[in-house]
């Protein structure tokens, strides 16, 4: 009889240890071991498994390999084809990860009543057959070639997959597959690792596209294992807040095209509707006249967008004043406090300050540090910003303006979006614009 072995294996990173641990050595985390019963396998047994698996295949010279293309079909939804690279792209392999209830489903039906000619099979871990035609008839989907398959079991979807070869394999949510070869439950690092490796050589070896959608963290990343955005071709994450009717499609992986591509859609009663000019949405409610408000252009991806700057500094009723910052780093908030009292001989001793990114979107790009300090120095001197300006540029640590990158398609998007005047360090610009330069190489120099 095969001897059982007791194995401790931490869920965050894999780590195996012979004994439970409190604290996982290699990821620092806190009672995350898990523990787990093996069976040890023969020497004869093993090798019949390696000698099975490892079939007759043999290395080839990079000269002999056969070159395939990558034949992609469009979505019809232009958003979705922006983030993908154009379509999907047939046998890829997908993950796409989201809070709970921000949309994902939704959007996978949407895709559905986009191309009704693509046959689609979803698979429901979550939720009943009858609950997915409530709101596929909500959402308007149509047509018989969508298929709704509701089973967790590994073996019965690849089956069933086989079966109907659609061209695109929907996964709801890989969390809920389990194998019954293992004996951990569904969810688990062991189950999630080998149902998403099967689900990827079917897709490989067969040419079926599949959309695994996977639940995430407190921390906002996908839950299970890491390998598992290492094992996909692409890894999309649904971003939003519940409080705002916009979300964000990002790409943060794309082996078939550009990553950190971001497409932007609203959430109304009808299901998710494109935004095909994101500027004009995060700007609907600006308001100029008051102090504190200033206008920049990020870049998602290759998109532009403007968005607006809230800052509010006032007096401070503790003994340490308040930082707080939404949607923006708050460390680098606190750097360019620093920098605009040693560079700008503005103090912030006694004040409080909030700084806002406005609908709710959170920006990660330097180019944002001169709107920020502009937005400070506004609302701690009360005077609102020019009308109709946008603010560009990194700021560095001696006080000066950063040159950034993509500097003509921020212009092109402001001169679009109706503005008259670009503040920014000073450069060259190729590109022919009515629109008014103010070339500003310090802080100390925005205000005139």
């Amino acid at each position: 009889m095969a001897k059982a072995k007791v194995t401790f294996i931490c869920s965050n990173c894999e780590y195996r240890s012979p004994k439970w641990l409190g604290v996982c050595p290699s990821c620092n985390e806190w009672h995350t071991f898990e523990e787990k019963v093996e069976e040890k396998k023969t020497q004869q047994k093993n090798k019949a498994d390696i000698s099975r698996e490892s079939g007759s295949d043999e290395a080839v010279p990079l000269t002999s390999v056969e070159e395939s293309e990558h034949s992609r079909q469009p979505t019809g939804i232009e958003e979705l084809d922006r983030v993908l690279g154009g379509g999907i792209v047939a046998g890829s392999f997908m993950l796409l990860g989201g809070d709970p209830g921000i949309g994902k489903s939704t959007l996978m039906l949407q895709l559905a009543k986009a191309r009704p000619d693509w046959p689609i099979l979803y698979v429901a871990g979550e939720e009943s057959p009858s609950q997915i035609k409530q709101r596929a008839e909500r959402l308007g989907v149509t047509g018989d070639k969508l298929y709704i398959y509701s089973s967790s079991n590994i073996d019965s979807i690849i089956a069933q997959t086989r079966k109907l070869k659609p061209a695109l394999l929907v996964i709801d949510s890989i969390q809920t597959v389990y194998s019954s070869n293992l004996t951990s439950l569904p969810g688990s690092v062991q189950q999630v690792r080998e149902c998403s490796a099967m689900l990827q050589q079917l897709a490989k070896r067969e040419g079926f596209s599949t959309m695994m959608i996977g639940h995430v963290t407190k921390d906002g990343e996908i839950a299970g294992p890491k390998i598992l955005e290492h094992m996909v071709d692409t890894v999309l994450y649904f971003e939003g807040n519940q409080s705002q009717f916009h979300r964000l499609l990002r790409s943060v992986k794309n082996r078939f095209g550009p990553a950190q591509e971001v497409g932007v859609f609203e959430m109304k009663q009808d299901g998710l509707a494109e935004v095909p000019n994101p500027s004009e949405l995060f700007l609907s409610d600006l308001d100029t006249t008051i102090s504190g408000n200033c206008i920049t252009c990020v870049m998602e991806g290759s998109r532009p967008i403007l968005i607006e700057v809230q800052a509010l500094v006032t007096a401070s009723n503790y003994s340490t004043p308040q930082r707080t910052a939404n949607g923006f780093d708050q460390r680098r908030l606190s750097l360019l406090i620093a920098v605009l009292e040693k560079r700008g001989g503005i103090s912030f001793a006694g004040q409080d300050v909030y700084l806002n990114i406005a609908g709710g979107l959170k920006i990660s790009d330097p180019a944002a540090d001169l709107a920020v300090i502009a937005a400070l120095s506004s609302s701690i001197k009360d005077h609102p910003i020019r009308k109709n300006a946008v603010f560009i540029g990194e700021v560095g640590l001696g006080g000066e303006i950063r040159s950034v990158r993509f500097r003509e398609q921020r212009i092109r998007e402001a001169e679009k979006m109706g503005i008259k005047s670009v503040v920014a360090p000073p450069g060259q610009v190729s590109v022919q614009s009515n629109i008014e330069l103010v070339e500003r190489a310090y802080i100390s120099q925005i205000d005139k």
